[in-house]
């Protein structure tokens, strides 16, 4: 009977294979280790570049593979701002974080917290950046003026310094506001919306600073 021949083990072979498979186990740890090399954060008024990525664990540019656009919203889900987010990886290692801010309606004063236009509260950010309430709004009409004050333009609502309570005998719902360039706004909860019309009424003021009424008439008073 003939013997067949044995076969011999090829550690050349062997350790090339090794080899092959050292380099490519390397190459993918290292692609998982890569970090991400830029990121930007777009589209927001009121919360700080260094506020989301520390709160979206991004603050030490971790993994840019492993780092999953799921466990970024979920670790920003909770920011009472943050209404909707959207977010792109890019090549290159690029990460942009699209925000949708609630708007900061105003500072209230009496309570000592921000109100946001969900009529959410936030404890602090007494910024002179937003509108300060500066007195009490009676209950009966606070969640209308809240709601009156969500329908203003963000960027007239960064206009205005402080809001102040001013009923008087004809209107328990009056509203007198300060702007930023030194001009006085009056409104009522029926005219709220014409705080919106402030750009455009201000070219017809001839650079003069006064008292715009708005709650009734509509005229201009000069003081300065």
């Amino acid at each position: 009977m003939k013997k067949g021949n044995k076969r011999r083990f090829n550690f050349v072979k062997f350790f090339l294979v090794l080899f092959v498979l050292y380099i490519f186990g390397y190459a993918i740890y290292g692609l998982t280790e890569f970090p991400i090399k830029h990121i930007r954060i777009l589209n927001t008024t009121y919360l700080s570049d260094q506020d989301i990525l520390k709160e979206a664990e991004l603050d030490n540019y971790p993994s840019f593979l492993l780092t999953t656009t799921s466990n970024i919203k979920k670790n920003l889900k909770n920011n009472p701002y943050i209404k909707d987010i959207r977010i792109e990886k890019k090549w290159f290692c690029r990460l942009y974080l699209y925000i949708d801010e609630y708007k900061v309606l105003f500072y209230n004063r009496a309570i000592g917290q921000t109100v946001l236009e969900d009529n959410v509260t936030v404890t602090g950010n007494n910024s002179s950046a937003i509108p300060h309430l500066i007195n009490f709004v009676p209950d009966t009409i606070y969640s209308e003026f809240v709601n009156e004050m969500a329908g203003i333009d963000k960027n007239i609502l960064l206009k205005i310094s402080e809001i102040e309570y001013r009923p008087n005998e004809v209107d328990k719902e009056r509203f007198l506001l300060t702007m930023n360039d030194g001009n006085y706004v009056y409104l009522t909860l029926y005219s709220f919306s014409l705080a919106n019309k402030y750009d455009d009424i201000l070219p017809t003021l001839e650079d003069k600073k006064g008292i715009l009424y708005l709650d009734s008439g509509n005229y201009f008073e000069i003081i300065d």
